[in-house]
């Protein structure tokens, strides 16, 4: 072997150790994108992947999607105003893979800080930290709403009679989280989760067959249907549902880069399948069931059942994945804030890896203490998520058409002549903008108003006596 060649080797061999050492320095520091905790793997087929978009999407929106096709006017409608925002969820998905290939980028924030540079990178880390914060708020929530309706079945007489501390909501919710839910969030990796995400799936599933099962059976409608919305402002009522349940524009990019085959092609087929996959989990959970308790139905479509054995299986099986999937949410959000953090003091990442232990075991006590207290004091999923899907469309809308405005007008601003396509893009840009802006404003103030009318918790449509 000549002195040439083994020079390049001993450089090469170099080089693969630097970017490994890079790889696992930014893994364990997390800057960069909410799911930067988590190191890449590669090799992932088109197929596989549109699982894992499905895993990221499906969640605790399943369970609010029936009453929110009640408050659009009913399903007819809902459905219209579901199909056309899919549009431009799906095109905000093709249009984060389009961005993040310029330069490889392997997380959403990645991509938001190469298109459009540090500033907006910093207003998309705080968007994915108020984002998963109340997530997080949501999964306790529903934890509380899960054993509430299992006590109501178990036991009936002594809940409903004495009422034990040990069964009351902040109780219950307090002692679980603290010992299924905290000690999975102190560690520096996430992927022993991983495993974890089947039984997620299996619980999901359960409930949309449950739903399907019991429209077929005889059953008794103890609601109003609606056939059309009192107001034509109704059907924007349905929005913030929408982007909360298929906002997995987070997640896509990272799920994006596992994928052996990169290319746009292979991504469309991905998005394609899983897509489909959602819109009929969630379509029929909705639909069926509305149409079976009408104005009846509650926030959370499990409480609406009569407490059955098999009601109670879903019930364990959504408490079960909530337990699981709120510790991915909170090293996302702490994530997002480490990144802020070496922002604002402009810290290197040598800086940042310096009593990263200390940080993250404080950030951590804090975001699960803070998200506890709010969940015992806000027991309605509806209010928080009427909150979350105002944010859930600042990234389907807002950030990818940023992204698409500044990757157009780079190249229209090149000097070279470009086809009809980039300009119509660009004012395609433009449109995700307005539209992403107006339906920011629109269901955070909705959500506001709802919040000062005071919503009754979920559970208080299940009174004892049931």
């Amino acid at each position: 072997m000549s002195i040439q060649e083994t020079v390049t080797r001993r450089i090469s061999s170099a080089s693969s150790d630097i970017e490994s050492d890079s790889d696992e320095l930014k893994s364990i520091l997390g800057t960069g994108s909410s799911h930067c905790t988590v190191k890449v793997q590669t090799g992932s087929g088109w197929f596989a992947s549109a699982f894992l978009v499905v895993n990221a999407a499906l969640g605790a929106g399943l369970l609010n999607f029936p009453i929110a096709y009640h408050q659009a006017g009913g399903v007819f409608s809902a459905v219209v105003v579901q199909s056309f925002f899919l549009v431009f969820i799906v095109m905000a998905l093709l249009i984060l893979g389009y961005c993040s290939d310029i330069k490889k980028c392997n997380t959403y924030q990645d991509v938001v800080h190469s298109v459009c540079g540090p500033y907006a990178q910093f207003a998309c880390a705080i968007t994915v930290a108020l984002y998963c914060f109340g997530t997080c708020i949501t999964f306790l929530i529903i934890i509380g709403d899960q054993w509430e309706l299992f006590f109501l079945q178990v036991a009936h007489d002594l809940y409903c009679g004495s009422n034990p501390f040990y069964m009351s909501r902040a109780f219950i919710i307090t002692i679980t989280s603290f010992v299924f839910i905290l000690p999975l969030c102190f560690p520096r990796r996430i992927d022993f989760l991983k495993y974890a995400s089947i039984v997620g799936v299996i619980g999901i599933m359960y409930v949309v067959g449950l739903v399907t099962v019991k429209y077929f059976l005889p059953h008794d409608n103890p609601g109003i249907v609606s056939t059309h919305p009192k107001s034509w402002i109704d059907v924007f009522l349905v929005v913030p549902d929408i982007c909360f349940a298929y906002q997995c524009h987070v997640s896509i990019i990272p799920i994006y880069s596992c994928m052996g085959k990169r290319n746009m092609k292979e991504f469309s087929k991905t998005v394609t399948l899983a897509m489909v996959l959602c819109i009929l989990t969630y379509t029929v959970t909705a639909a069926l069931g509305y149409l079976q308790f009408g104005d009846s139905i509650t926030n959370d479509i499990l409480l609406s059942f009569k407490p059955t054995s098999e009601v109670m299986v879903a019930v364990v099986l959504i408490a079960v994945k909530t337990y699981t999937t709120y510790p991915i949410l909170c090293f996302c959000g702490k994530a997002a804030f480490d990144c802020m953090w070496g922002m604002c003091w402009r810290m290197s990442p040598e800086e940042l890896l310096h009593k990263e232990n200390l940080r993250r075991i404080v950030t951590t006590l804090v975001w699960f203490t803070s998200t506890l207290l709010l969940s015992i004091f806000i027991p309605n999923i509806g209010v928080v998520i009427q909150i979350l899907g105002a944010f859930a469309a600042v990234f389907i809308f807002i950030f990818p058409g940023l992204c698409l405005l500044k990757t157009m007008q780079n190249r229209i601003e090149s000097g070279i002549k470009q086809p009809f396509s980039v300009h119509f893009l660009k004012s395609f840009a433009m449109v995700f903008l307005v539209l992403g802006t107006f339906i920011f404003g629109l269901t955070l103030s909705q959500a506001i108003m709802k919040d000062i009318q005071g919503a009754k918790a979920d559970a208080s449509n299940y009174t004892c006596h049931n």
